[in-house]
């Protein structure tokens, strides 16, 4: 069997909600509204990397600031949770867009599209006084099969990116939305926020 290439692995995993991280899955949504975790206070969450793996969290999920709609997801997303001590991946994502909105009231037309309650979205986009918040737009692909992996003690906290110990093979992951789907989609973002700017590397 050839060997994996290093475009075939992936090390870099972007903590989410396990309720959101689910949603992507189904296709019920296409991007992601971020500020950033503690840690990050003083820069505010960056999109570092084009492309990242999906690590599911539970620790801040919080029903209050979960879009209504995916609520009675919320229930079967925690049924799902692996055993203490171990991080389930599943999903590898490809950034598409990404707008920073200065705006608060343009987010309203693209609520459809992030699985976050309204007034979750406004807390963030207030969050210490710094007005803004970044949407994410990701091409969402399942790997061929659920990797575990140890959660390591320094994975924990409050921070968005985490470098996984283990690279983890993308080779054969499968986008959850159509090709065209996803494009109408993106155009609808695009229509409602304006021309995206470029990831950052």
């Amino acid at each position: 069997m050839p060997q994996p290439t290093i475009t075939d692995t992936e090390r870099t995993a972007l903590k989410e909600w396990a309720v959101l991280v689910d949603a992507m899955a189904r296709g019920d949504v296409v991007a992601m509204v971020r500020k950033g975790g503690i840690r990050e206070q003083r820069a505010g969450f960056q999109v570092r990397h084009d492309r990242f793996l999906l690590y599911p969290t539970y620790f801040h999920e919080k029903a209050a600031e979960v879009a209504p709609r995916l609520l009675p997801t919320l229930e079967t997303s925690h049924a799902r949770r692996p055993p203490e001590g171990v991080v389930r991946v599943e999903y590898v994502a490809d950034v598409a867009a990404v707008w920073r909105v200065g705006d608060l009231a343009r987010m309203a037309a693209v609520a459809g599209e992030h699985g976050l309650a309204p007034a979750a979205v406004e807390s963030r986009f207030h969050y210490r006084n710094r007005p803004g918040v970044q949407l994410v737009a990701v091409r969402f692909a399942r790997l061929p099969a659920p990797v575990e992996l140890v959660e390591r003690r320094r994975y924990a906290g409050c921070v968005s990116w985490v470098e996984l110990d283990d690279e983890i093979d993308v080779r054969g992951a499968s986008p959850v939305v159509p090709a065209a789907d996803f494009a109408r989609r993106l155009d609808a973002l695009r229509a409602a926020l304006g021309d995206p700017e470029a990831a950052e590397e």
